[in-house]
């Protein structure tokens, strides 16, 4: 995945201007990401995320704008390795040629945000390049215990519901260099928040 840089705007804002609804929309605070979830409605059924915002608190927003804004819709799971992780977030599988998936992001791109999640079955963790700070669309759910990533790669989240929904997506058959011959798409990736405290 190619390293983007993140495009940063200003606006002067002004005591006499009218609220408009970029002003007024909720923070996306800690708080109130804990109280979320992302639905990811696949062709193969649904998997639902749970979110780490107090453990990877930029990776968490990023996500969750993402999901948001429709940048995962139509996107599918590029990358499947049995034992291993399934791999998503590329926009370049929404149409471009087989051999550009796994190069494409978003227009940001993050920091590290290690921290002490094991990478456990069930894990949400962020991919990046060999730089630590490139991490920007991608992300991969493990199937399988894989400590080796612990302190390497951000854990995000994990998965609360639709595990059985990642083991039919990582046994599917593959190509040569982990890309399935029938991928599996997101559909949509849909935020849900609740009223109360995870």
């Amino acid at each position: 995945m190619p390293v983007y840089a993140a495009k940063t705007t200003t606006k002067k804002s002004s005591t006499k201007s009218k609220t408009t609804s970029k002003t007024t929309a909720k923070p996306l605070t800690i708080e109130r990401m804990q109280k979320m979830t992302v639905d990811l409605e696949t062709t193969a059924g649904t998997i639902t995320l749970e979110l780490f915002p107090d453990k990877a608190v930029n990776h968490v927003r990023n996500f969750i704008e993402l999901a948001r804004s429709g940048f995962y819709d139509g996107t599918n799971f590029h990358r499947v390795i049995p034992g291993f992780m399934i791999q998503g977030g590329d926009p370049n599988t929404r149409s471009g040629p087989r051999d550009t998936w796994g190069s494409g992001g978003s227009p940001k791109t993050l920091n590290a945000e290690f921290n002490d999640v094991h990478h456990a079955r069930g894990i949400l963790s962020m991919a990046r390049t060999n730089d630590p700070n490139s991490a920007s669309s991608q992300f991969f759910i493990c199937v399988a215990d894989a400590g080796y990533l612990d302190g390497q790669y951000t854990v995000f989240g994990k998965v609360q519901a639709g595990m059985d929904v990642v083991d039919k997506i990582v046994n599917g058959k593959t190509y040569p260099g982990d890309q399935p011959v029938e991928p599996v798409i997101i559909k949509k990736a849909r935020v849900k928040e609740s009223k109360e405290s995870k």
